[in-house]
């Protein structure tokens, strides 16, 4: 993902089973996991209608 100047920082708290899980699924997919995180965010909020849009 491109780099936004927008961006914000957070704090994320995963247990210990969902941090690999997410872990795995960022190196099959050749992500980082930070990427692979806004990855998955992203698709979830196109799949519930509620990506804001880009002006």
């Amino acid at each position: 993902m491109a780099k936004d100047k927008d961006t914000r920082n957070f704090v994320l708290r995963l247990d210990e089973k969902t941090m690999e899980a997410v872990e795995k699924w960022a190196a099959d997919e050749f992500r980082s996991v930070n990427g692979q995180i806004q990855w998955i965010i992203n698709e979830a909020l196109k799949k519930n209608k509620r990506k804001p849009s880009v002006d």
